[in-house]
C-alpha cells in the first residue's frame, strides 16, 4: 500500500492539472446528481417489526380511518380573546378546503367538534330529564294500577260476601223445605253474582295487561338509563380531551392523512401547510402554529456556529503551519471532499428515505477528518522539505508514509461506520454508510488532491523564514532521511527526551481514570428518545405549537397514544357502548392517564380503537412507562352484558400505537442493538491494533481507553442535555431524553477517531522501540514526536464538531457536542495522559507478543518505514537515478 501511495503521490505531483481536472469533474458530476436526484429529507424514523408498526399495520387493515397519521394545527386569537362566530366559520372553511388535497383523509374542525360534544352533553342531559319524567309517569301509573287493583279487590270482596249470603239463604231454604219455591229467586241472584265476578275477571285481566305494559316500559326505561349512564361515563372519561381551550382563545385542529405519519410525503405536508397558512392569513385576528408532526423544518447545513468552527480550525492551522497558504490547503481539500460526499449522498435522497441528520453527519465527519488527514500529509511534507528533500520527492514520500497512515486510519473509521449495518436498523445503517462514504472521499482527496496542491504550491508551503534558513544551509548534506522518525524527531528537539518518573505515571493514570469515571457517572441515568416540539428552536413554529398546547390543554395532548383492542366476540349495536366503557374504564384506571375516548370500531366489530392522553409529554419517563403498562394489560379479561342477552366475554388483546409509542419502540430497539455493535467495535479495535502494534497489551489499553472516552462523552451529554447542567451556555432551553441513536452512532465515530490518535501516537512509540530505544524511552520519544500534530488535529476536530453545538436542530446540537467532547477527552485525557502513563508502567511487557502470533500477523508498516528504505533521500535537484533535474518554478517563487 505504501509503495502504491508513493507512486500515486508522485503521479499527482507531476500531473497536477490532470488531478485538478479530475476532481473538478467529480465535483460537477456530484452536483449534477444532486440536482437531478435530490429528494426531501425527513425527521421521521422507522424500524420494521416494532410493536407500534405492527399495530399500525393491523389498524390499516381493520380500521383504516384510524391508521393514518395526524398533523397538529394550533389556532389562536391575536388578542387572547375568545374566537368570534365569524372567525370560527372562516377557520372551518379553511379546514374544509384542506380535505380536498391529495393524501389528506380529513380535517377535524375543533369548533364543530366542540359544538357536537356540547350537543351530545345536552342530549344526555335531556335524556336524563326524559328518563326522570318517564320514571315519574311510571310511578303515577303504578299508583293508578294499585288504586284500581284495590277497587277490584273491594268489589270482589263484596261479591264474595254476597255469595256467602246467597249460600246461607239457599241452606235455610233447604232446611225449611222451600227450595223449589225459593229456587228462581236464588238462581237469579246467583247469576248476578256470577256476572259480577266475570266482569271483575275481565277488569283484572285488563289491569294485569296494563301492569305488564308498565313493567315493560320500566325495563325499557332501565335499559335506556343504563345506556345513558354509559354514554355519560364515556363522556366524562373523555372530558380531558378538548379542542378549544377553557378561555376560548386557542383551538387545536387535526389534519388526518391517508398514510401513517412516517410515510406521508413531504410534498403533501407542504401542500397542507401552504393551504392552512394562506387560509388563516385571510382571517383577521387569528394566528396559526404547526406541530412538529407536520411542520418539519429541515436544518440548515451551514450556520454561524459551523463557520466559527472552521475559523478556529484555520487559526490552528496557521499557528501550526506558519503560512496562510499551508493553512488554506487542508481547508480547501476538506471542502472539496465534503462537497462531493454531501451532494453525492443527497443525490440518492429521492430514492431512499433519508433523515435530515444523515447528510449533516456526513458533513461533520468529512470536514473534521478531511482537514486532519490533509494536515498529517502536509506536516510530514513540511518536515521533509526542511530536511532538504526536493518538492516532488517529498510529496511522493509524504504520501507513501503519512498517506499510508491516513489510509489505514480512514479505513478504520469506514469499517466502524459500515458496521452500523449489523444493527439491522435501516436508517442507522444509512447514516453509517453515508458517514463512511464521506470519510472514504476525504481519504481519496487527501492522497490525490493534496499531493497535487503541494506540488503546485512548491516551497511556499514553508514560511519565508523557513525558506530563508533552508536556502542558507547546504541542501545536499543529507542531514535527515526520515523527518517523521520518532527517534530523529526527538533528537532535533531542544531538550533531550527522558522517560517520565514512575510516580508521575501512577499519578497520571489515577487522575485520568478518576476524572473520566466522574464525568461518566451521569451516563448511568441515560434516557433516550427522539426530540419533540419542546426541543425545537424557540423561534420555530413547532416550539410555539408545542408550548401553546402544553399551556392551554396539558403536555400529554402533544403525545396522545392510540390503544387498539381486539375483542373475543364481535361487538354489535347492543354491546358496543358497554364494551367501549368497560375497556375505557380499565385504561383510565392506569397511572398517568388523563383521558380516554373511543376512536372507532371496525366494520366487523372485532377491533376497537381508543385515544389515550397521558399526563405528561411524549418524551417523559411517565409516558414511556405508561406505554409498557398498557401493553402489559394484554390479555385483558372482560365480561360485558349488553342490551337483551347480548354479551362480550373473554380475553381482549391490547396494542399501543401513535407517534410517542413509535419513538419509544425505536429507542428501545436501538438500545437493544447497542451492546452487539459495541462488542463488534471493541473486537475490531483489538484485532486492528494487535496487527498494527504487534502487541497484546497495547491494544487492550487502547481499547479500554476508548471505552472510558465513550462513557465520559455520554456522561457529558446526559449532564447537559438531559439534566440541564450549563443549559444556558449550550442553548438547551428544554432538557430531556438524549437522541436515541446518538449512543450508537457515537460508538462508531468516536472509535474511528480514537484509533486515529492511537495510530499516530502509538506508531511513533513502536518505531522508537523497534530502533532500539528502551520501552519507557520509546514512549517518551514517540509521544514527543507525535503530540504536536495530534494536538492540532484534535483541536481542529473539536472546533469543527463544536461548531454544530449551536446549530438550530436539536439532534445536530447533541451529536456535535458528543463528538466534540468525546474527541476532547479521548485525545487529551486518554491518549496523551493515561495511555502513555500505562505504557510506561508496563515497560517491555507493553510490546510482548507470542512468537507464534508474531509469525502469523502481517506487517502492515503503517508509517511506511520500508518505503523510506526503498526510496532513500537524494539531494534536491537530483533524480533517484543520479541525474540532476531542475527545481520547479513554484519552489523558488515568492508568496
Amino acid at each position: 500500500m505504501a509503495e502504491l501511495l508513493y507512486r500515486l503521490g508522485r503521479f499527482a505531483s507531476r500531473r497536477t492539472k490532470t488531478v485538478f481536472a479530475a476532481w473538478i469533474a467529480v465535483l460537477a458530476f456530484a452536483g449534477a446528481g444532486f440536482a437531478a436526484g435530490a429528494g426531501t429529507l425527513s425527521d421521521s424514523f422507522t424500524i420494521p417489526g416494532t410493536p407500534t408498526q405492527e399495530v399500525t399495520d393491523h389498524l390499516a387493515d381493520e380500521l383504516p380511518e384510524a391508521a393514518g397519521g395526524a398533523g397538529t394545527v394550533v389556532l389562536s386569537t391575536d388578542d387572547g380573546a375568545e374566537f368570534t362566530a365569524d372567525q370560527e366559520k372562516a377557520l372551518g372553511e379553511v379546514l374544509t378546503g384542506v380535505t380536498d388535497l391529495d393524501g389528506v383523509q380529513g380535517a377535524v374542525d375543533p369548533f364543530t367538534t366542540e359544538a357536537d360534544r356540547q350537543e351530545q352533553a345536552d342530549q344526555l342531559a335531556d335524556g336524563e330529564r326524559q328518563i326522570a319524567d318517564g320514571r315519574d309517569r311510571l310511578a303515577t301509573g303504578r299508583d293508578q294500577l294499585a288504586a284500581g287493583q284495590e277497587q277490584l279487590d273491594d268489589a270482589r270482596a263484596q261479591l264474595e260476601a254476597g255469595q256467602d249470603q246467597l249460600d246461607d239463604a239457599r241452606a235455610q231454604a233447604e232446611a225449611a223445605g222451600q227450595v223449589e219455591l225459593a229456587a228462581p229467586q236464588l238462581d237469579a241472584q246467583q247469576e248476578q253474582l256470577d256476572a259480577g265476578l266475570a266482569e271483575l275477571g275481565t277488569q283484572q285481566d285488563t289491569l294485569d295487561e296494563k301492569a305488564a305494559e308498565l313493567e315493560d316500559g320500566a325495563a325499557e326505561l332501565d335499559e335506556q338509563a343504563a345506556r345513558l349512564d354509559q354514554g355519560k361515563e364515556l363522556l366524562e372519561l373523555a372530558s380531558g380531551i378538548t379542542l378549544v381551550s377553557d378561555d376560548g382563545s386557542t383551538a387545536v385542529a387535526t389534519v388526518m392523512f391517508t398514510d401513517d405519519l412516517m410515510s406521508v410525503p413531504q410534498e403533501t405536508k407542504d401542500a397542507v401547510i401552504g393551504a392552512i397558512e394562506d387560509g388563516v392569513a385571510d382571517v383577521d385576528g387569528v394566528g396559526v402554529e404547526l406541530g412538529s408532526d407536520i411542520a418539519q423544518e429541515t436544518p440548515s447545513v451551514v450556520g454561524p456556529g459551523e463557520v466559527v468552527g472552521l475559523v478556529v480550525a484555520a487559526v490552528v492551522l496557521v499557528i501550526m503551519l506558519g503560512t496562510f497558504i499551508g493553512a488554506g490547503l487542508p481547508l480547501l481539500t476538506a471542502l472539496v471532499g465534503v462537497g462531493v460526499a454531501a451532494m453525492g449522498a443527497l443525490a440518492f435522497s429521492g430514492v431512499v428515505q433519508m433523515s435530515s441528520v444523515t447528510p449533516v453527519l456526513g458533513l461533520m465527519l468529512g470536514l473534521a477528518v478531511g482537514i486532519d488527514y490533509a494536515l498529517f500529509i502536509v506536516n510530514r511534507h513540511r518536515h521533509q522539505l526542511k530536511d532538504g528533500y526536493e518538492v516532488r520527492e517529498s510529496v511522493a514520500l509524504a504520501n507513501g508514509t503519512s498517506g499510508n497512515a491516513v489510509v489505514f486510519a480512514g479505513a478504520t473509521v469506514v469499517i466502524a461506520l459500515l458496521a452500523l449495518n449489523v444493527t439491522g436498523i435501516p436508517f442507522l445503517g444509512l447514516m453509517g454508510t453515508v458517514g463512511a462514504a464521506s470519510v472514504a472521499v476525504a481519504v481519496l482527496v487527501a492522497v490525490t488532491l493534496t499531493p497535487a496542491l503541494l506540488s503546485a504550491i512548491g516551497m511556499r508551503i514553508l514560511s519565508r523564514k523557513e525558506r530563508a534558513r533552508l536556502a542558507a544551509s547546504d541542501p545536499s548534506d543529507g542531514r535527515a532521511t526520515h523527518a517523521h522518525d520518532a527517534g530523529h524527531a526527538a533528537a532535533r528537539s531542544a531538550k533531550p527526551v527522558k522517560p517520565m518518573r514512575t510516580s508521575v505515571a501512577v499519578g497520571r493514570v489515577v487522575l485520568g481514570v478518576a476524572m473520566l469515571g466522574v464525568v461518566a457517572v451521569p451516563a448511568l441515568d441515560l434516557r433516550t428518545n427522539l426530540p419533540d416540539g419542546s426541543s425545537a428552536p424557540e423561534d420555530s413554529t413547532s416550539y410555539a405549537a408545542y408550548t401553546t398546547v402544553a399551556d392551554k390543554f396539558g403536555a400529554g395532548v402533544n403525545g396522545p397514544l392510540l390503544v387498539v383492542a381486539d375483542v373475543p366476540d364481535a361487538v354489535t349495536e347492543d354491546t358496543e357502548v358497554a364494551t367501549q366503557l368497560a375497556l375505557a374504564q380499565q385504561l383510565a384506571a392506569q397511572d398517568d392517564v388523563v383521558a380516554v375516548a373511543p376512536a372507532g370500531t371496525s366494520e366487523d366489530g372485532w377491533t376497537l380503537a381508543f385515544q389515550v392522553v397521558p399526563a405528561e409529554g411524549p418524551t417523559s419517563a411517565s409516558t414511556e412507562q405508561l406505554v409498557h403498562t398498557l401493553r402489559g394489560l394484554s390479555p385483558l379479561a372482560v365480561d360485558v352484558l349488553g342490551a337483551g342477552d347480548a354479551s362480550v366475554t373473554g380475553d381482549v388483546q391490547i396494542g399501543v400505537a401513535g407517534a410517542a409509542s413509535g419513538n419509544i419502540d425505536i429507542s428501545e430497539k436501538l438500545s437493544d442493538a447497542l451492546p452487539l455493535y459495541l462488542g463488534v467495535v471493541i473486537g475490531l479495535s483489538l484485532l486492528i491494533l494487535v496487527v498494527v502494534f504487534r502487541s497484546i497489551l497495547v491494544p487492550v489499553i487502547a481499547t479500554l481507553g476508548f471505552v472510558l472516552s465513550y462513557f465520559a462523552a455520554l456522561g457529558g451529554v446526559v449532564a447537559i442535555y438531559q439534566w440541564g447542567w450549563l443549559a444556558d451556555v449550550f442553548g438547551v432551553h428544554q432538557p430531556g431524553p438524549i437522541l436515541n441513536f446518538l449512543p450508537t452512532i457515537l460508538v462508531g465515530i468516536l472509535f474511528g477517531l480514537a484509533m486515529d490518535y492511537m495510530l499516530f501516537l502509538g506508531s511513533g512509540m513502536r518505531e522508537a522501540y523497534a530502533h532500539g530505544a528502551s520501552a519507557r524511552l520509546a514512549v517518551a520519544q514517540g509521544f514527543r514526536a507525535g503530540r504536536s500534530v495530534v494536538t492540532a488535529a484534535a483541536i481542529i476536530m473539536i472546533s469543527v464538531f463544536g461548531g454544530f453545538v449551536f446549530a438550530e436542530d436539536a439532534m445536530i446540537r447533541s451529536i456535535g457536542f458528543a463528538l466534540a467532547f468525546g474527541v476532547l477527552v479521548d485525545a487529551f485525557v486518554v491518549r496523551m495522559l493515561v495511555v502513555p502513563a500505562l505504557m510506561h508502567l508496563l515497560g517491555d511487557a507493553a510490546w510482548w507478543l507470542p512468537r507464534r502470533l508474531d509469525r502469523i500477523l502481517p506487517d502492515v508498516d503503517v508509517e511506511g518505514a520500508s518505503l523510506e528504505r526503498r526510496h532513500p533521500h537524494v539531494a534536491q535537484g537530483e533524480s533517484e537515478d543520479g541525474d540532476r533535474e531542475p527545481a520547479p518554478a513554484s519552489a523558488v517563487s515568492r508568496d
